[in-house]
């Protein structure tokens, strides 16, 4: 019987820290622990942030399977923060299949996800374990916002929309020094290996068999006459929208089979905005960034000053629109994403506690507890427009 109900996993990094101290207070009587590869950094970060003296401290290494076992038998759930996980994360998806421990991740890496189902799906179908990856700015947001989305539409017309919209209207923050070693083991592997490449380009390549009708390029810029603006690419929508198609899936296709999700970001009207549009469909989102390391992120202000905004919309076959609009208060990569993984972690422990076991999506998860535990404790918005 595990004893500790969570465990953050890479507590000494800078999300894990984040995590950790969002934990010790927002919920300080809670059973819950760090882990890392070394006692003395733990009890450093547990000191350094004011955490209580009593708190676990967990040695654990990614490259020490046994501990890694070990780890997973004593909590019922791990935050894991340890990236790239296609470099690091294997073997904690594999005990916690193995123990039937649930798992959360910050996971935007899909050619990690897709292996992750691929060898450990059957399994932890079968052990009970939830392995839930992308709770954190990619995916929550959009997946939540569709499925808000979707059942405001089945509440009004009694069906889903087949076409939906997402929108970044604003955003203000900074990249880390984990988000840019993601980005840069992602295109070495798609680099080495067509397959990998392929799959990215899908916007099916997590759910399984299935193959759904022709989706939106969402790379290419263009005026967006609904809304009066120029949209451009959005630097996260390949992973957002194949979680949004698998959480389709998994639910059993409550948005339905032919259903499309385009993701772009809004730019402005006009011969600026598509100028705009057009500079950032041409650059690298992780130019300027060669220099961070793991470790590296945005300061406590930046993190505060940050935010962001989304909408989702669509059309009924009456020709009545909805819209959702989605916000964060913080920073979207680090500020926002240290409160959602935490919250993520506990609606498995408690509104949650029934799902089944597999390697799930936010919204197949959670369902509408974890829009109600965010905007309730992170500072995340989920608001009926029209």
């Amino acid at each position: 019987m595990a004893e500790i109900d969570i465990l953050v996993y890479g507590a000494t990094g800078f999300t894990g820290r984040l995590v950790a101290e969002y934990l010790g207070k927002k919920y300080p009587d809670r059973s819950w622990g760090i882990a890392g590869r070394n006692t003395e950094r733990l009890g450093a970060v547990r000191d350094e942030l004011g955490l209580k003296q009593d708190l676990p401290l967990v040695v654990a290494d990614a490259s020490d399977p046994a501990s890694i076992e070990a780890m997973t038998k004593r909590a019922k759930v791990i935050i894991t923060t340890v990236g790239p996980y296609q470099l690091y994360g294997e073997a904690l998806v594999a005990a916690c299949a193995a123990s039937g421990t649930d798992y959360v991740d910050l996971s935007g890496e899909p050619s990690f996800m897709w292996d992750m189902i691929e060898k450990y799906e059957e399994q932890a179908t079968s052990s009970g374990a939830r392995i839930v990856h992308s709770c954190g700015f990619d995916s929550v947001p959009s997946d939540m916002g569709v499925y808000l989305l979707q059942q405001e539409a089945k509440s009004r017309f009694g069906a889903p929309l087949k076409d939906v919209k997402g929108r970044l209207r604003g955003m203000k923050g900074t990249f880390s020094g984990g988000t840019a070693a993601s980005g840069k083991a992602t295109m070495a592997a798609a680099m080495k290996n067509p397959d990998v490449m392929r799959k990215l380009a899908s916007p099916f390549a997590l759910t399984a068999e299935f193959k759904g009708p022709q989706q939106p390029n969402g790379n290419t810029p263009y005026e967006d006459k609904e809304f009066g603006s120029w949209v451009a690419p959005f630097f996260m929508a390949p992973v957002n929208t194949k979680n949004v198609h698998r959480s389709n899936m998994l639910m059993g296709h409550p948005y339905g089979e032919d259903f499309t999700y385009e993701e772009m970001m809004f730019t402005g009207p006009g011969d600026k905005g598509e100028a705009m549009a057009r500079g950032i469909a041409g650059a690298n989102p992780l130019a300027g960034q060669e220099d961070l390391k793991p470790g590296d992120g945005p300061t406590k202000e930046e993190r505060e000053n940050g935010s962001y905004d989304f909408m989702f919309t669509g059309v009924s076959q009456g020709g009545e629109r909805i819209t959702i609009g989605v916000k964060g208060d913080m920073d979207p990569g680090y500020g926002s994403t240290s409160k959602i993984i935490s919250e993520c972690a506990l609606c498995l422990l408690e509104e949650a506690a029934d799902a089944p076991g597999g390697v799930l999506t936010p919204a197949s998860a959670f369902g509408h507890s974890i829009i109600e535990r965010t905007h309730a404790n992170a500072g995340l918005t989920f608001d009926v427009e029209t």
